[in-house]
């Protein structure tokens, strides 16, 4: 299938590692010319010579003039804006019976997952209403939706996120931009893997990958967790001409596991 993504212009902040590489790589494989983008200049060059393409460019999202630094680096007219770049941080204790104590780190979470999108968005949104054909996908967590008993700051602020998507999908009605979310549920990464398999060893759930992951997705229908790739793969559909009466949704991509009690 042909994505109409040939030299449509495309920034993806966090893309020098992670599931933010997988997508550049995607939208590069694609035809797309791709904003490798990292907090620092190393970090940008690096993931551009690993990917063997794409621009390299670099500011600290966080900050404002981060933001103006990296739309310097890209010029006013982008096609493409995916804000993949978000953090989490887990609380052993709670979030919420930490008290005050942790009323920075609130904070902190939602500047770096809910102020970076709406920096950028807002840096970049008016030359985007002009043009024929543009996009802005937001990564969120199916979190989000279905919480645990820990780290309420990071879904609280996914949560800002989904809210701000559907908002601006209604403010940029009458436009070619259409807006949309991606929530992935736990996704396979080295660092996954490895945490889990230590898991596995002192839990007794076996010693190699398979066996390990039968039980960590126990209650996730698809029986697997979900890959960075495909999460990529869903972004760059709703990036892509093919999917423009999407508009305004929140994808969850988890195996199932929100719908199936995971």
């Amino acid at each position: 299938m042909d994505l109409e993504l040939t030299d449509r212009s495309a920034l993806i902040t966090g893309s020098y590692r992670g599931t933010g590489l997988v997508m550049a790589r995607r939208f590069l494989d694609e035809g797309a010319r791709v904003f490798v983008h990292g907090f620092t200049t190393e970090q940008a060059e690096s993931a551009a010579a690993e990917l063997g393409g794409g621009t390299p460019v670099a500011g600290d999202v966080r900050q404002p003039e981060g933001v103006e630094q990296l739309a310097d680096a890209v010029g006013d007219t982008i096609n493409v804006l995916v804000n993949n770049y978000g953090t989490a941080q887990v609380s052993p204790e709670g979030d919420l019976d930490g008290g005050l104590a942790l009323l920075d780190d609130w904070l902190d979470l939602y500047r770096a997952n809910v102020l970076t999108a709406q920096r950028l968005t807002a840096r970049f949104l008016p030359a985007m209403r002009q043009l024929p054909f543009a996009r802005i996908i937001n990564l969120g967590t199916a979190g989000a939706l279905a919480p645990g008993a820990h780290n309420s700051r990071y879904y609280t602020a996914k949560a800002a996120l989904v809210a701000m998507t559907s908002s601006l999908a209604r403010e940029v009605a009458g436009t070619n931009v259409r807006v949309n979310m991606v929530s992935p549920g736990l996704i396979l990464t080295p660092e996954v893997e490895a945490a889990y398999m230590r898991r596995g060893e002192r839990e007794g759930w076996g010693t190699t990958w398979s066996a390990v992951e039968a039980h960590v997705a126990r209650n996730i229908p698809i029986g697997r967790i979900a890959r960075r790739e495909e999460v990529a793969d869903l972004v760059l559909f709703l990036a892509s001409p093919r999917a423009d009466a999407i508009h305004g949704q929140n994808i969850v991509i988890d195996g199932g596991a929100l719908r199936g009690g995971g």
